[in-house]
């Protein structure tokens, strides 16, 4: 069955580069996600994803530089 023509297709890729280490806080140094988050990723609907990339993981990446 195929998805009607109307409906919207929207693929939030992993923001994995391929370095994967936690750091002290339990961060991954290459994406900053939590290792929860990188165990949830392919559990979490569009929107969960979204909020993490565009909300989440730049202000880590910030704080991470300041």
């Amino acid at each position: 069955m195929s998805a009607p023509m109307n409906s919207t297709f929207r693929a939030v890729l992993s923001p994995c580069i391929g370095v994967c280490m936690l750091d002290e806080d339990g961060l991954c140094t290459g994406c900053h996600r939590s290792s929860a988050e990188i165990a949830r990723w392919l559990h979490m609907d569009d929107d969960e994803r979204l909020r993490l990339m565009e909300d989440v993981l730049p202000q880590r990446e910030a704080q991470r530089t300041t």
